[in-house]
């Protein structure tokens, strides 16, 4: 059936600030939407708190409205727009749980709105689990045993009937939030009464253990007509247990028999009749006893979720733009592909190729948190690859982690667990590397299983990989025969890998595969086994023989993504990365984006002409630009993860676009930095660099403490510490591991009692314009990303804000500066310090660009292509008549054990937007969009 056409306008709610649990997913499947309704000729109204977002650019909705997300607000919307209809699904539990106020409240029925996309009572059933659980019994599926306790005593009654251990599960809670395994009645005691605290209608879900059974998720599609597609099917490598958030992922579902498949699709078409969800995508998610095959349905969610866009990035199928048709009216078989233009989305997708996704973990900035992996998702990000097998596949996931692994590999000596077993068997962020050093150590596949809770058939391909090492490691760079070092290629081995194995540099290995004629193939993402011919050019990299979809011979850019969200590089460099794409893409140059991370817009198949989803590695860049030949490559806008490969591509001879090379390595030098300032005469704190403790303490007894210490090269604070005395700088320093000649430790004096501003301007080597002037609101010694902040600034003088401008300029002109520049300011007795200066996309331009409504990245992409600022029309400083206020979201309810006091090293996972005419109003909006609670009296 076609469209509807008794509906015109839809407000669709977005998810908020990135959290645990929630992250940048719903911001790509929420952008994806949007755009399809639009061009549908719907008039869409778009609330969100979160100014990092793709989504919340005025261009994606007919009214955007960046306000908290509360029933009251949302209501004030509603009353001012009239919306038809409220699609709910796209912006995760925060969504959902508002749509449901909002209609429990009789707010959507007061303003004739429908909910669309998911019924409130399929999303009841869903969400509520004893009704969920009542309606799959009635269905004839089976559950878990379990109860659903409003009280301890109810839980405890039940622990004692079934035995211990007992899963808890809070109702209507978002990524785990409170659940919990409890093996003994105290334990029960205590994590009920946290689970019926956080759950916002006071009931938890007390369920028996399946501890060790293995878990399978399907992400599946249904319309009005009883059409059903089984999208994807995910297995999850991590038994039972561990959150799925937190597990290893791989996709198509690798162990499972086609009997059991076939069953596991019927139960999940079973699942989302019983529910009722009749028009969009749901996740599915079963156990399955691995010695009996015994199957039960854990949980579905009637909307799109983080699987969901896992699902989409390893598939092409667009999960949320499909979804969002389906709820105005279309079917299945009325959707058109749009990457093979012949087949339809009720053709399921067929995937010739394996795809494992590994989340990225933020342990090392709360030291306090336990890092055992349960029902509660503790990771913040994750990174996906694609490969012919799963070795393959494995392989580039672990090296595009960026956690210092060239590849599966074991732990470095001075890290490696005193006893692996008990490394192996406590669920853990480090438990591939466990599994690399128990098979070197000859353990056998049957006890690293049992061990794990692995699939045998995972751990015997990773006992292939390592059986591979050590035929490698009985060779070196020159004696390797070429079939042999094809096969490692083809198994996902880097050179940087192969070099370490073999004591050679990773270009002397390039330069010897490339010698003897081994060179990566690129395959496309299809939706269906080339089958039929793709119009997407979706790629990845393979050392098959065929090659796919040859470069164009059009003018092209290279854009370096940021890899897998960690805390201090997040979606708000997704987001430069993009505003590139939109602004190459308006100039007509081809845009190419490299990324690894699979919930992000930048990696969707048509936010750039071409996408490339690989790690990024240098071996995995360069590889890209021999092939392409662009004009050069953009590394402004992908965080430090882009940064660390300018200087490798530019002395491989790849053109940088935009600043060169050279000045961001000064600024980042700090050494050669300060010497800068010097020239300029421009005050900096005082301040040394060391390589030893001994150097550290005699830099501060010259300066005086406190002294703020931190590497160089990092993001996000990364390792940075306040010392007060001697002793905490010896601590510091006998810890920090990484320090060498190269990267030596910076100590700068502490200006206590100062206030912090930040500067974003775009500069083309002529002209510099200050985007925007952020002063912070917490005190010196906050990082700037776990600081609120507010534009314009409202008490920092006018004096002192020339001086700012006066030192922006300064110093972007003494750089050379082509494109953004971020520079860090500390005001203290009257005088205007330079803390630091970053010349890049920092995290701070989509919320100035959302408050100015001057889209800064786009422009600094014009400028790093030649085009001057007067050439543009931004030659001043824009207006801010209003104030804006970005205030950071914090994980610690998710990390219990974190030390909650808030320093020098960034810990926040997300920011929100608060504004108003008035400093106060502004905080205050903020403050309620952040979830925080503001005093009543």
């Amino acid at each position: 059936m076609p469209r509807r056409t008794d509906i015109r306008s839809i407000l669709v709610i977005g998810s908020g600030p990135i959290v645990i649990g929630q992250a940048a997913e719903f911001d790509y499947s929420g952008t994806q939407a949007l755009k399809a309704l639009r061009r549908e000729g719907y008039r869409v109204i778009l609330v969100n708190s979160n100014p990092a977002t793709i989504m919340t650019d005025p261009e994606f909705a007919d009214a955007t409205y960046i306000e908290p997300l509360v029933p009251e607000i949302v209501e004030q919307i509603i009353a001012r727009e009239h919306p038809d209809a409220l699609l709910p699904t796209l912006g995760g539990q925060t969504a959902l749980n508002l749509a449901m106020a909002l209609y429990e409240n009789g707010v959507l029925e007061r303003y004739g709105v429908e909910l669309i996309g998911a019924s409130p009572q399929a999303i009841r059933i869903a969400e509520d689990r004893l009704a969920f659980k009542e309606t799959m019994e009635r269905a004839g599926l089976e559950v878990p045993h379990s109860i659903l306790a409003r009280s301890v005593g109810e839980a405890v009654d039940f622990a004692e009937r079934v035995g211990y251990p007992v899963l808890i599960r809070p109702s209507f809670t978002l990524g785990g939030t409170g659940a919990g395994i409890a093996r003994s009645r105290e334990e029960l005691i205590d994590r009920v009464d946290m689970a019926l605290r956080l759950s916002p209608v006071g009931s938890a879900l007390i369920e028996e253990s399946l501890l060790g059974w293995k878990e399978f998720e399907l992400e599946v599609m249904r319309d009005r007509h009883d059409n059903f597609v089984v999208v994807c099917s995910i297995e999850n490598l991590d038994p039972m247990g561990i959150h799925t958030g937190d597990s290893i992922t791989v996709a198509p579902a690798q162990t499972l028999t086609d009997k059991e498949y076939q069953r596991m699709r019927d139960w999940a078409r079973a699942v989302m009749s019983a529910v009722g969800v009749e028009t969009g995508g749901s996740n599915v998610q079963f156990a399955v006893n691995p010695r009996d095959g015994r199957m039960r349905v854990i949980e579905m969610n009637p909307r799109v979720s983080r699987s969901s866009a896992l699902a989409s990035k390893a598939t092409g199928f667009p999960i949320a733009k499909v979804a969002a048709l389906l709820a105005v009216g279309y079917t299945l078989d009325e959707l058109r592909n749009e990457i093979t233009r012949r087949t339809v989305a009720a053709f399921e997708p067929a995937l010739d190729y394996v795809v494992v996704k590994i989340p990225r973990w933020a342990f090392e900035k709360f030291p306090g948190t336990d890092p055992t992996l349960g029902p509660q998702m503790k990771s913040v990000g994750e990174v996906m690859a694609i490969g012919r097998t799963f070795k393959e596949a494995l392989q580039k996931a672990m090296r595009g982690l960026e956690i210092g692994a060239k590849g599966f590999e074991g732990f470095p000596p001075e890290q490696r667990p005193a006893d692996l077993r008990v490394a192996l068997a406590c669920p853990n962020p480090d438990r591939l590397r466990a599994v690399h050093d128990a098979l070197m150590e000859g353990m056998s596949i049957a006890e690293i299983s049992a061990l794990t809770g692995y699939d045998p058939w995972f751990v015997a391909q990773m006992a292939e990989l390592v059986e591979r090492e050590r035929e490698l490691r009985r060779y070196t760079l020159v004696s390797v025969p070429a079939a042999l070092l094809h096969q490692a290629k083809r198994e996902g081995f880097s050179d940087a890998q192969l070099a370490a194995l073999w004591g050679c540099t990773e270009l002397e290995v390039r330069r010897r595969r490339e010698a003897v004629g081994i060179r990566p193939r690129y395959a496309q993402v299809d939706t269906c086994a080339a089958e039929f011919e793709a119009y997407t050019p979706y790629l990845y990299s393979t050392y098959e023989e065929s090659d796919e979809a040859p470069p164009t011979d059009r003018p092209k850019v290279v854009i370096l993504g940021s890899g897998p969200n960690r805390i201090g590089q997040g979606i708000e460099f997704d987001y430069s990365c993009c505003q590139a794409a939109f602004a190459l893409q308006e100039m007509g140059i081809e845009s190419i984006m490299v990324n690894s991370n699979p919930e992000t817009v930048s990696t969707d198949y048509d936010t750039s002409d071409r996408l490339y989803f690989e790690p990024l590695t240098f071996e995995d860049v360069l590889n890209i630009v021999e092939r392409e030949q662009p004009l050069g490559v953009i590394v402004q806008f992908g965080g430090q993860t882009a940064l660390n490969l300018t200087m490798p591509l530019h002395r491989a001879g790849v053109r940088i676009l935009g600043t060169s090379p050279d000045a961001i390595d000064l600024a980042e030098d700090r050494g050669r930095f300060s010497a800068l300032l010097r020239d300029l005469d421009i005050p900096q704190p005082e301040h040394g660099t060391a390589t030893s403790i001994e150097e550290a303490l005699a830099v501060a007894g010259r300066i005086g403490y406190p002294v703020l210490v931190r590497p160089s090269y990092v993001l996000g604070g990364r390792a940075m510490a306040i010392c007060y005395d001697e002793e905490t700088l010896r601590a510091y320093m006998q810890e920090a591991v990484w320090v060498s000649p190269e990267r030596p430790v910076l100590v700068d004096r502490f200006l206590e009692d100062a206030y912090e501003a930040e500067v974003d301007a775009v500069a083309d080597g002529k002209r510099v314009v200050i985007g925007g002037i952020l002063q912070h609101i917490e005190e010196a010694g906050v990082h700037s990303g776990d600081s609120a902040c507010v534009l314009p600034p409202y008490k920092i003088s006018r004096y002192h804000l020339q001086i700012i401008e006066e030192y922006t300029e300064r110093i972007a002109m003494a750089l050379e500066v082509r494109g953004l520049i971020n520079i860090q300011f500390a005001i203290k007795d009257d005088i205007v310090y330079v803390l630091e200066a970053n010349p890049r996309a920092s995290r701070t331009v989509p919320f100035i660009s959302k408050a100015t409504g001057v889209p800064l990245a786009r422009i600094a992409t014009r400028v790093m292509l030649g085009q001057s600022l007067e050439e543009i029309g931004l030659t001043r400083s824009p207006e801010v008549r209003a104030f804006f206020v970005k205030e950071a979201v914090l994980p610690f309810r998710k990390l219990p054990g974190a030390d909650a006091i808030l320093g020098p090293e960034m810990k926040s996972t997300g920011e929100v937007m608060g504004w108003a005419e008035r400093f106060g109003h502004a905080f205050a909006k903020a403050e309620m969009a952040a979830g925080d609670t503001l005093p009543s009296s």
